[in-house]
């Protein structure tokens, strides 16, 4: 029996489902059970789906097969056109699977069919979950991260940009409103070096460089277009969702961050896959340290830094660690607009731009004009400044903006919620300590990143002296639940902690 397409408009995120009537005559045949895994073919293309059984025949019809945006996506068909569904066969890493769930160390074989199986989307939610815990609980050795890197690497595409020196920069994450690869990527491309800059979205965070960058252009670019840019630009900032680099990442990650699982091994080969699947040479890591961080101390931090350098150093990409100061989030805006805004003044040298933000900047991006050969060791940041001072890192952003496709943005006046509210202090003192964890929470909870005008604007930072009744943070919303849920969250903990002067935390980096 034929069955036909029905388009079932439900984002599962980086999963494809199918959707049967109960009462279907291939359902009852072929003895499906719900969740289990599905081949589609249709228009001469096979998806693998999981399962869903339904009752209610607005949803999927007895002589249909729904399946969810990712699936009909995939399947490049129109909403009617002839489908067949059968049971799939299990995937030939399951054996494997089952060997480091029972805390068994895998071979290179081994993670290769693993990560293979999972970027042909052949593992079921239950089984990515059961790989991820697995991974975390019997900790992955250093060799198994490398062979874990590798897997992933192979699983999409390699880029080529036919260059000695290919450069990128990320940070592991932890600290709101870091938006510094917007402003190192303008610097390091008009200094010449390639710097193809793709970006995740943010998952758990208030805002990811690509949720940011789409405040003043496209970022969903086809791929012939970013391999253009970055040929004409010498650099873009993108989302990397298109570039189908280490597709396996893209599906761990959907479970891993709900987990809030994000243990050392696999936090090295989600980045170092990634980055080396866009073709970089030169790599340079920000690993912020402190109190509310990802990495709490310098003993941890060391721990990690050995970890990347290995992998690194086994899959042919120079590698540079700076450990750098996490205390506190890094400049005042958190949520796509306000960190647009802190970004646009850093590029236009204006008086009132976060100073914290332009440093750090220019200290990342000196590492990285360090590659070139060209350059001594100890010049980077003055030439990086010498680039921002002129205005030639505005004039190669706005460059790129354009490339990509501008979106109108005014950061004098930028569009934020219309509903705000104010965090004021209690009493006198000084800031001695601001959550990052909490600050983050507050302005996701407020609608960042979803509603880009949403988020915490901090007036107040570490060392700071305040009066009862001075304003630490504002916060914007666009509805007045998210208001109320951001409103409630504060009263629980505002995320700020006033003291003394002795009292705040030191700072270790090495810049």
């Amino acid at each position: 029996m034929g069955l036909t397409l029905r388009r079932v408009a439900i984002d599962t995120y980086h999963e494809n489902v199918a959707y049967l009537h109960r009462d279907c005559a291939v359902y009852r045949a072929e003895g499906f059970q719900a969740l289990s895994k599905v081949e589609i073919r249709a228009n001469g293309k096979r998806i693998l789906a999981t399962l869903n059984v339904v009752n209610d025949a607005s949803i999927v019809g007895c002589n249909e097969l729904g399946v969810s945006e990712d699936a009909f996506a995939r399947l490049e068909v129109e909403d009617g056109h002839p489908a067949s569904v059968s049971q799939a066969e299990p995937p030939e890493s399951i054996p494997a699977l089952f060997r480091k769930i029972n805390g068994e160390r895998l071979t290179r074989d081994d993670f290769h069919a693993i990560v293979r199986d999972i970027a042909d989307l052949r593992y079921s939610k239950i089984e990515l979950t059961a790989f991820v815990v697995a991974s975390n609980r019997s900790e992955l050795d250093r060799e198994e991260v490398y062979f874990l890197t590798e897997a992933m690497v192979a699983s999409g595409r390699t880029l080529d940009w036919h260059e000695s020196l290919v450069v990128d920069k990320h940070c592991i994450g932890g600290i709101p409103g870091n938006r510094t690869s917007m402003l190192v990527v303008p610097i390091v491309s008009a200094y010449g070096l390639v710097f193809p800059k793709t970006s995740s979205r943010a998952i758990t965070s208030p805002a990811g460089t690509a949720d940011t960058m789409e405040v003043l252009a496209n970022v969903e670019l086809p791929f012939e277009q970013l391999i253009d840019i970055v040929r004409d630009h010498r650099g873009c900032l993108a989302w990397g969702g298109t570039a189908d680099l280490s597709p396996a990442d893209d599906v761990l990650i959907s479970v891993e961050r709900p987990l809030s699982i994000d243990s050392p091994g696999q936090m090295v080969a989600s980045i170092l896959s990634k980055k080396i699947a866009a073709g970089a040479t030169h790599l340079v890591l920000d690993i912020p340290i402190g109190p509310s961080a990802k990495v709490r101390s310098m003993p941890e931090a060391q721990r990690l830094r050995r970890l990347f350098e290995y992998v690194a150093q086994r899959m042919h990409l120079s590698l540079d660690v700076v450990i750098t100061d996490g205390r506190q989030p890094v400049g005042r805006g958190v949520g796509p607009v306000l960190e647009a805004r802190d970004v646009m003044q850093v590029l236009e040298n204006d008086p009132d731009a976060p100073n914290d933000l332009r440093q750090k900047s220019l200290r990342l991006a000196g590492r990285l004009i360090e590659c070139s050969p060209d350059v001594r060791g100890g010049d980077g940041f003055g030439i990086a400044r010498d680039i921002l001072d002129s205005g030639r890192a505005l004039a190669q952003m706005r460059a790129i903006i354009q490339a990509q496709g501008a979106h109108e943005f005014d950061h004098h006046h930028p569009p934020l919620g219309a509903l705000t509210f104010d965090i004021t202090a209690t009493e006198a003192g000084v800031v001695v300590g601001i959550d990052n964890l909490q600050i983050a929470q507050i302005a996701r909870l407020a609608g960042a990143p979803k509603v880009k005008g949403a988020g915490v604007d901090l007036l107040r930072k570490l060392g700071d002296r305040v009066a009862a009744g001075d304003v630490l943070y504002r916060v914007y919303a666009n509805y007045p639940a998210d208001l109320e849920f951001a409103r409630q969250a504060c009263a629980r903990a505002s995320g700020y902690s006033l003291g003394h002067a002795d009292q705040v935390p030191h700072v270790f980096v090495e810049f």
